[in-house]
């Protein structure tokens, strides 16, 4: 009894006492005890194997979802992410709002958020919205509708669009809503995600789909897909780049005499792509060659579920955790030298993020990812082999104390500056002829 007890405590925390009472009565109505709230249904002899399955990939499992006949009402842009809160809209998540606000707009339509792990944070968005200054121009809705099938469902009419932010959003809202419905926003190869497993190819088999309409983040990242064979994405994929407003994103003169520098290192230990113990083994042996002298430099790990960890030296990392957008963009102005590493083919938001904000920066090459001075001579790319990340770094900082050269490439850096620019193609393609709202 202790162990259901604690159980319900852990459900209610995370979904909420009406879902708490919801599932209860679920479970005694069906013969079961509390056990079920950790989303399994026990049956005599074991687990059902579609039970098994389901929890296996909760994320992807089908959103409930209804339609409604359209009596005249308008269309409506829908954004399926999993969660919005404040440290979740850094870029991946910020950008499909970013681009949900221009395409509601454009169609003069509501635009409602649909969360999937965790309840939105209404002010968190409203905050991220101002800090763009962007203005939506009808109602703005949230909608909590979690994985486990428990919530009230999604109604949608025949006008509505869908905008889904991976894979597993994608297949959730593809159980109820017509591929050619879904805006798929694919801002990596997410198969890169996995090993070659049930995941990968649950992954692909999404990625593949020829009905949905692909949008991809950077003319690198569809170049990639296109050459590993996704026919698809050239039939019904457009693809835009990524966005920095000069003011959220902007170079700050240091003060006289200088202080101490900042080296900033994007930490995310969790995510495998990110490469997190290559980077601190990396910069121990910047610590230990002197190329980074702790009397000069304070090292911040940025990032989440960061670890308290000593670098070589005793040095201790400053920790910056899933920090609220406008402390971000705040911080990565005041950085000098950044290390962002992505064991994929798309850039990253990161190192751009942050030559957009007038540092210079170290990231790794992968397949067709070998130069981003396209974007910026402030971006260094590397071999992905410790001593040429750290002789890379060493050129950053040379770079960095340069303030003329590193002045120069970020005046004639080649960034976008205006979402809306960023975006009018894609979306001109998206609803135009063919695909119009009427």
């Amino acid at each position: 009894m202790f162990e259901s007890a604690k159980k319900a405590i852990s459900f209610w925390r995370r979904r909420g006492t009406k879902l708490l009472i919801r599932r209860i009565l679920q479970e005694f109505s069906s013969g079961h005890d509390l056990e079920g709230l950790q989303g399994l249904d026990v049956a005599r002899g074991g687990v059902k194997s579609s039970d098994f399955s389901r929890d296996r990939f909760l994320m992807a499992a089908p959103m409930t979802t209804y339609s409604k006949v359209a009596r005249g009402e308008g269309c409506r842009v829908n954004i399926v992410t999993d969660s919005v809160q404040a440290g979740s809209l850094f870029g991946g998540v910020g950008t499909s709002l970013l681009f949900g606000v221009f395409l509601a707009n454009r169609l003069d339509a509501q635009l409602r958020i649909v969360t999937r792990t965790e309840r939105p944070d209404e002010t968190g968005v409203f905050n991220f919205l101002k800090l763009y200054r962007l203005n939506l121009e009808n109602e703005l809705q949230f909608k909590f509708e979690p994985c486990d099938g428990h919530g009230y469902g999604v109604d949608f009419t025949e006008n509505d669009f869908f905008v889904t932010t991976s894979w597993w959003t994608t297949a959730s809202t593809l159980s109820g809503v017509r591929a050619d419905k879904i805006i798929y926003l694919l801002q990596e190869d997410e198969r890169m995600f996995y090993p070659l497993g049930d995941d990968w190819v649950k992954c692909s088999q999404v990625m593949s789909n020829d009905k949905i309409t692909f949008v991809i983040n950077t003319k690198l990242l569809y170049d990639h897909l296109v050459g590993e064979g996704f026919t698809n994405i050239p039939k019904n994929g457009f693809w835009f780049e990524p966005s920095f407003p000069l003011e959220v994103y902007h170079s700050e003169a240091k003060s006289e005499g200088g202080g101490r520098k900042k080296f900033f290192f994007y930490a995310r230990p969790n995510n495998p792509r990110n490469l997190f113990y290559l980077g601190i083994e990396v910069i121990d042996q910047a610590l230990k060659n002197g190329v980074l002298d702790p009397e000069e430099w304070d090292i911040l790990f940025v990032g989440s579920n960061i670890p308290d960890i000593e670098l070589f030296g005793g040095v201790r990392p400053i920790k910056y955790e899933k920090l609220p957008w406008g402390e971000y963009s705040a911080l990565l102005r005041s950085v000098d030298v950044g290390l962002s590493l992505m064991s994929t083919p798309h850039p990253s938001y990161p190192p751009l993020d942050l030559a957009a904000s007038g540092a210079v920066v170290v990231t790794n090459k992968f397949a067709l990812k070998t130069d981003l001075s396209g974007y910026s001579k402030n971006i260094i790319c590397s071999e992905l082999d410790v001593d040429d990340i750290v002789s890379a770094i060493g050129l950053a900082i040379e770079l960095s104390a340069d303030d003329s050269a590193r002045s120069r490439n970020y005046m004639n850096s080649g960034f976008s500056r205006s979402w809306e620019q960023s975006f009018e193609p894609v979306i001109d393609s998206i609803v135009g002829e063919g695909h119009a709202y009427n």
